[in-house]
Parts: structure tokens; C-alpha cells; sequence
């Protein structure tokens, strides 16, 4: 197994709480990579020798950040919608069902193309970890091949059968329910992780929301929640009721839900790029996190409500518009992803952890709220290796 020594880190940031802050930050640093795990953590003075080493010049490394929402695989684009939301037209569900055609008549091979080439997009800008859901197909048939596709790129893949009900089901949402806790469950179990489900006006209600996590537990899949985007609603108490990993979007939330949020442990993902390309009210991060609730950044990127794929983009509108502070911000796209997609090896580096990181061009992480809009990301490493 070998070895790389990383030196000459100006800032790095561990998101270990053991050393006494947020992030668990040291200058003049230095990290050892060994196979796919970081070794060891400390100042560049006492660092030990390795196979080989690699000076970032006093540049800044990060953990990689980890995107816990992302709509991937799709066909078409949006973007005429997009451009009738900035002259008034306000955001609904329903727009999903054009992107639903076009999946369905898209091939595996374009679906395929067309996820790798955002991936790759993210690895640019930093992702080392993307959870990528279904819900494009909304056929037994299209909702496994979207899996299957996604699975070939991460291993948080997340059936999203229950996005909104498709135009054929349109007088017969029960019947729609059915296919998903029965026959399109059946199909896609082999292929997820998770199950969701987007508890909303226009998409679907409570007992239906149930109905379907419900299902997909006792399958053995873990749930998440679209939850509280479009207006209150029982989203978030739901995903507290069923022991959900996160509660997605919270942009509507009353004093109830976020108690809730910190009693049952659920995860509140934020997803400030939808904000932005929907001209919605940005949620209030600060009064989440001031009642003990865990927050997670993600990009949310989907072709319909905000396409998207830059983590240091959400970041940036985080610290302007959501009251998270820089270090909360970087956290929360890091260690609070991490912790929506229930994975104890990731968002930090510490030995141990899976080496996932991100070197900056730059001195320290404070440029990527600092500096929006710049391409920053030096070099990025999944797994130990850069990519």
C-alpha cells in the first residue's frame, strides 16, 4: 500500500472536534495519504516520511465536499422555464413532468453520457461525494435503469419514484401510490440506498408520504424527505415521525418543525441554488442551528428548479443570504453532508477517514464565500487519488 505525504498546507481543515473548533483547523500543516484512508494529520514539522509527497505551496486543503441531493440523470433541459421565472411565472412541481418525457424517451447511453459529464462538472468544483436520485422515469422500467445508471458513478442512489404523479396517473393518484410501494418498489430495491419521496402541494400528501417511506423501510431502504419547499406542511414532521437520515429543502418552517428537527436527530438539507433560481424565500439557517439542528448544504442540481452542480456556489450564497458563517457554511457542505448521507467516514480528515479532499487556490477556505463566482479548486482527490 503506498503512501503520500501532502506538505506545505498554509490552512487545513480536519472538521475534527477534537481540536477545539468548528473546523479543526491547522496552518502549516501537512496529511498522509495511505491507499484510500488518511494515515495521519499534523504540522508540517513533525510530518513522517512517505512513498512519495506533494508540496500545495502553501495553498489551503478541505475535505471534499459532499453533495447530498442531486437529480442527475435526466434528459433535455429547462431553461425556457427558467427564463419565464425571471419575468414572474413562479416555480410548481408540475414542471417536472417535461422532464420526465424527454427521460423516458432518452437511451441509456445518453442518460449515462449526460450524468457523467456533471460529475465530472462536481469533481471540478470540489464533490468528492454526490447522492443522485431517480424520479425522471417514473415507470418501474425508468425508474430502474435510472438507478442502475446512477449506481455506476456513487453508491448513495436514491429512488425517487414519489416525485410527482405522471400524466397517465393523473386520475388515479392511488393507483400511482400502489405502483410505487409495490411492483416499481420491487424493481428498483436492488439498486438504492434510500427512498424519498417530495411531500408537497401539486406532488404528494401526508398519508400518501407515509405510505411510501413506509414501504421502501421495510424493504430495507433508508428514507429522506423533500420537505416544506413550497409552503409549511407535514413534510418535515413526517420525516421525523419515520426516523428519516434528512428533511430537503426546509424553506417553509414553523417553531414546531424545528424543534422536532433537533429532537429526532434529522438532518435539515439546504439547498440555496433552488432559492436562487426560483426567486424564493432563502430559509433562515441561523435559526436553525441556534435550536441544535444539524444543517447540510447540497446543490439540489436538477434541470428544472436549479441546474446547478457548484458546491462552492452554494456555500457563497449560504454565508449571504442564509446567515451561516464561512466555517459554518463549508461545514455544513462538508461534515453536514457527511451526516445526511449517515456516512461517519466522509466530511473529515482525520485518521481514518476515506481520503476525500479538496486542495484551494487559495490560502484558505474563506475564499470560496470571499471569491463566488472563481474557479478555486486547484486538485481534488477521491478515495486517495486525485481525479
Amino acid at each position: 500500500m503506498t503512501s503520500l505525504l501532502i506538505t506545505g498546507i498554509g490552512s487545513l481543515v480536519t472538521n475534527d472536534p477534537a481540536r477545539g473548533d468548528l473546523l479543526g483547523e491547522l496552518h502549516d500543516a501537512a496529511l498522509v495519504i495511505e491507499g484510500s484512508k488518511v494515515a495521519w494529520v499534523g504540522s508540517r514539522r513533525e510530518a513522517p516520511e512517505a512513498d512519495s509527497a506533494m508540496d500545495v505551496g502553501g495553498r489551503a486543503v478541505i475535505p471534499g465536499f459532499v453533495d447530498s441531493h442531486s437529480h442527475l440523470v435526466f434528459a433535455g433541459d429547462r431553461a425556457e422555464e427558467f427564463a419565464a421565472r425571471m419575468t414572474g411565472t413562479p416555480y410548481s412541481a408540475g414542471g417536472i413532468r417535461t422532464t420526465v418525457a424527454a427521460t423516458r424517451q432518452a437511451t441509456d447511453e445518453q442518460l449515462t453520457a449526460n450524468v457523467a459529464r456533471l460529475v465530472a462538472e462536481m469533481r471540478r468544483q470540489g464533490t468528492t461525494t454526490v447522492e443522485i436520485k431517480s424520479g425522471y422515469g417514473l415507470t418501474a422500467r425508468d425508474e430502474a435503469r435510472a438507478l442502475e445508471i446512477a449506481g455506476h458513478f456513487t453508491g448513495e442512489t436514491t429512488y425517487l419514484g414519489a416525485h410527482v404523479v405522471p400524466a397517465e396517473y393523473a386520475d388515479d393518484p392511488a393507483g400511482y401510490v400502489s405502483l410505487v410501494t409495490g411492483p416499481m418498489l420491487d424493481a428498483v430495491a436492488e439498486h438504492a440506498k434510500w427512498i424519498d419521496v417530495f411531500v408537497e402541494r401539486g406532488a404528494f400528501d401526508e398519508d400518501q408520504g407515509r405510505a411510501i417511506l413506509e414501504a421502501g423501510l421495510k424493504r430495507g431502504l433508508q428514507a429522506r424527505v423533500h420537505a416544506n419547499q413550497l409552503g409549511e406542511g407535514p413534510g418535515v414532521q413526517l420525516a421525523c415521525e419515520v426516523g428519516a437520515a434528512a428533511a430537503d429543502h426546509c424553506t417553509y418552517l414553523t417553531d414546531a418543525d424545528i424543534d422536532a428537527l433537533a429532537s429526532a436527530g434529522v438532518v435539515a438539507g439546504l439547498l440555496p441554488s433552488i432559492e436562487f433560481s426560483t426567486r424564493s424565500p432563502y430559509p433562515n439557517a441561523r435559526r436553525l442551528l441556534d435550536a441544535g439542528v444539524t444543517v447540510a448544504l447540497a446543490t439540489d442540481c436538477n434541470p428544472g428548479s436549479g441546474y446547478s452542480s457548484s458546491m462552492p456556489f452554494c456555500i457563497a450564497l449560504a454565508v449571504r443570504e442564509m446567515q451561516l458563517t464561512p466555517a459554518e457554511a463549508l461545514w455544513s457542505a462538508t461534515a453536514g453532508g457527511a451526516k445526511s448521507l449517515r456516512r461517519p467516514d466522509l466530511g473529515h480528515l482525520t485518521p481514518g477517514a476515506q481520503a476525500d479532499l479538496t486542495i484551494l487556490e487559495a490560502p484558505t477556505h474563506l475564499h470560496l464565500s470571499y471569491r463566488p463566482g472563481v474557479p478555486l479548486v486547484s486538485h481534488t482527490f477521491v478515495s486517495g487519488r486525485p481525479v
